[in-house]
């Protein structure tokens, strides 16, 4: 019988995103290796229980958190103890020999507190939550630093998605080491698109500049409208963007004040099918955020060999090689964005050349290859962890 491990995420399916992708194909990998894989996610009040996504067992479990007012108290005080039975529940069910968390929520509490009580080995993989958060939940929650820095001192290992990643836990969560485990891309997806494909959308004349993402500040699309409305280009770009957010509307007013009107087209949520059908459609694809964690956007630009203008600040610059792969630029600086953009829409034939280099690329992001760094990882958390009995088996 193989290792048991629980993927203990903050988000997954139906929801979609970069931590979703992650660990749905870490799992689809892991279990194609013959590690037994159960995804247990949290659950945001949908009540989903228990469900299979791709033969893997989901568990959507309760990860209530304890508030500042005392009627959040007095609901914590109530909701905590049928939430720790459901997470005990999900353990003697399953009974995993690892439990792993993904992206650092809610649920990494519940799982590092069940990791402890268990005496089963702990994994964390970070993904940027630390500083890419919507909403700064480790700058505001006391709680929260203290639950990581926790977890980080009792884990056998913690991974980050890039150096930037690390460096962070480091600075601020007490982390001593670490082991970067990246992002990975699949083959071309098979089977229809979930969202809006270019095929079902009227667009205006001009060639596509695509960003996909959280429609928030950290991602930068304002930036990036406010670097396209300077171009001076005939027929001038439209600017397709993927995903949903806060930011929706200020985007949609910001494109009226610049004179983008039309030419701004915000698609809503993509699933990978769709992400690469919009690739496959526009001329360059731009990851123009403030701060990047990875940027699987851009391995997926990649995979679809549409050239790539990506951020400078963070994961991107650690993995693109500017001018070969893909440009690499401060996007706070929209002057320059709008240039390296114009450019690339000036040149076809450069397009092509990065196009292609950026598929080579992409053959080193195999989600194979993630998942085989995870079993390494597993294999070596398994073998010092310390002996004892399992409370909950």
């Amino acid at each position: 019988m193989g290792r048991r491990v629980a993927l203990v995420t903050s988000s997954y399916h139906p929801h979609l995103g970069g931590v979703e992708s992650h660990v749905r194909n870490v799992a689809r990998e892991l279990r194609a290796r013959g590690t037994q894989v159960e995804v247990w996610t949290v659950d945001r009040g949908e009540h989903l229980g228990v469900t299979r996504l791709d033969g893997t067992v989901v568990r959507h479990l309760p990860t209530p958190m304890p508030a500042r007012s005392m009627a959040g108290l007095a609901g914590f005080a109530v909701a905590a103890p049928r939430a720790w039975r459901a997470w005990r529940a999900a353990f003697r069910s399953f009974g995993p020999d690892v439990l792993h968390v993904q992206c650092f929520g809610p649920n990494g509490p519940y799982a590092a507190a069940l990791a402890k009580r268990t005496r089963t080995p702990l994994v964390l993989s970070a993904h940027g939550e630390t500083f890419m958060d919507d909403h700064d939940v480790f700058g505001t929650s006391a709680l929260m630093r203290a639950s990581l820095r926790r977890a980080i001192s009792s884990a056998a290992v913690t991974t980050g998605c890039s150096e930037q990643v690390l460096a962070d836990l480091r600075d601020r969560f007490g982390l001593t080491d670490g082991v970067v485990v990246p992002n990975g891309v699949g083959p071309v997806p098979a089977g229809p698109a979930v969202g809006t494909t270019p095929a079902g959308v009227d667009l205006p004349e001009g060639p596509v500049v695509l960003g996909v993402g959280r429609l928030e500040s950290t991602k930068g699309f304002d930036l990036l409208l406010e670097a396209v409305a300077g171009l001076q280009a005939e027929p001038p770009p439209v600017v397709v963007i993927g995903g949903v957010g806060s930011q929706r509307d200020a985007l949609l007013a910001l494109a009226e004040r610049l004179g983008l009107g039309a030419r701004l087209r915000l698609v809503g949520p993509l699933d990978e099918a769709a992400v690469h059908a919009w690739m496959c459609r526009a001329e360059v694809v731009v990851v123009p955020s403030r701060m990047e964690a990875f940027g699987i956007v851009a391995l997926e630009a990649w995979r679809a060999g549409t050239p790539l203008v990506a951020t400078a600040l963070g994961g991107p610059a650690s993995f693109v090689t500017d001018g070969v792969d893909g440009v690499l630029v401060d996007p706070v600086n929209t002057a320059a964005l709008g240039n390296a953009v114009g450019d690339l829409l000036r040149d076809a034939t450069r397009r092509t050349a990065l196009g292609a280099a950026g598929r080579e690329s992409a053959e080193r992001f195999g989600w194979e290859a993630v998942a085989g760094a995870y079993g390494s990882l597993y294999e070596r958390a398994t073998a010092t962890a310390t002996t004892g009995p399992r409370a909950e088996r």
